[in-house]
């Protein structure tokens, strides 16, 4: 009996460890908001991809098609209907009398592009200047910290407000056409204002990463500082960099959603949630179905990257409590 345990425990102990990546699933797959998170992002993207054009076909009425049956006599618009002269209207329609639920499914597509594009734009700043200002030092690392604190301090909506506006007022854009109104102009205010959080955090890793063993060893061996910046320091920065952008994401998303309230974010022409809100705000108390359905959209979006991203940060941290 003693023999059999010996082997077993002998059996056991000779497993090899389990990978970092199947530890981090073990961890993840137990956090079941994470993991509802993640399959209701995934289903956000594919209506972002797809829900659009497919709601446009169930429905038959375009994205910017106007049915004058969908409003009163007074110019408010109709609510939910399955069975009104121009077919069904899921969602109702809004103040101009087109199908809100094809919209909001295509105001999927902008915000998701919007806040996903202006995070990816952010973090590769931001990625690119921590990492500099953290591994070098001196005089790099001040002038870089200070050029992060000085963008921090701005009041960015109030700024962002007079940027989007400035490249608006005509076709050309800013900057010689190289920003064009609308979605682009869009993106690259969002991303100019938040790359410095994503830079600071990345700074204060890279600082840590930069003093220990495995980087003396390979700085002894002779290795270039792109060489342990690009083979040591950087794959230890993937798990923070994956955390923040899954938080940075539903952010930016509000961001367009509030320059898009303010009637300052893509074209009318193109459906936004925020633009569908804005359109709201007339209507409120006898159109309730203009703010709760693009609202209830906005509020899950936001929610499931916001939950998804705190179980990647439980996931990834071997010393939380479960």
């Amino acid at each position: 009996m003693t023999a059999a345990v010996e082997l077993v425990g002998a059996a056991e102990y000779s497993q090899p460890p389990a990978s970092a990546a199947r530890l981090f699933w073990i961890r993840f797959k137990d956090d079941r908001a994470a993991v509802a998170s993640l399959f209701v992002i995934a289903s956000l993207i594919l209506i972002a991809t797809f829900g659009g054009p497919l709601a446009a076909d169930v429905t038959g009425h375009p994205q910017n098609a106007v049915y004058t049956s969908q409003t009163n006599d007074f110019g408010v618009p109709l609510g939910p209907s399955t069975h009104s002269a121009d077919g069904a209207f899921y969602f109702g329609a809004d103040p101009a009398g087109r199908d809100l639920f094809v919209r909001t499914m295509y105001g999927a597509r902008v915000s998701l592009i919007v806040g996903i594009a202006a995070t990816a734009i952010a973090v590769f700043v931001g990625l690119v200047v921590g990492l500099i200002a953290g591994f070098f030092g001196g005089w790099v690392d001040t002038g870089l910290s200070r050029l992060s604190d000085v963008m921090l301090a701005v009041p960015i909506f109030i700024i962002s407000i007079g940027i989007v506006t400035a490249c608006s007022t005509s076709k050309d854009g800013c900057l010689d056409g190289a920003i064009q109104p609308g979605m682009n102009v869009v993106i690259v205010v969002i991303a100019l204002f938040t790359w410095p959080y994503i830079g600071r955090i990345v700074r204060g890793f890279t600082l840590s990463l930069r003093e220990r063993e495995f980087v003396e060893a390979s700085r002894s061996l002779g290795a270039s500082n792109l060489r342990i910046i690009r083979k040591e320091i950087l794959p230890n920065l993937i798990g923070p960099i994956v955390v923040y952008t899954t938080l940075l994401i539903p952010s930016n998303i509000l961001f367009e959603a509030g320059l898009s309230f303010l009637g300052l974010g893509v074209p009318s022409s193109q459906a936004s949630w925020g633009g569908l809100l804005n359109d709201a705000q007339t209507y409120y108390n006898v159109a309730w179905w203009l703010m709760v359905f693009p609202g209830i959209f906005l509020v899950i979006t936001t929610l499931s990257f916001n939950l998804l991203g705190d179980g990647l940060r439980d996931a990834l941290d071997v010393k939380a409590d479960r």
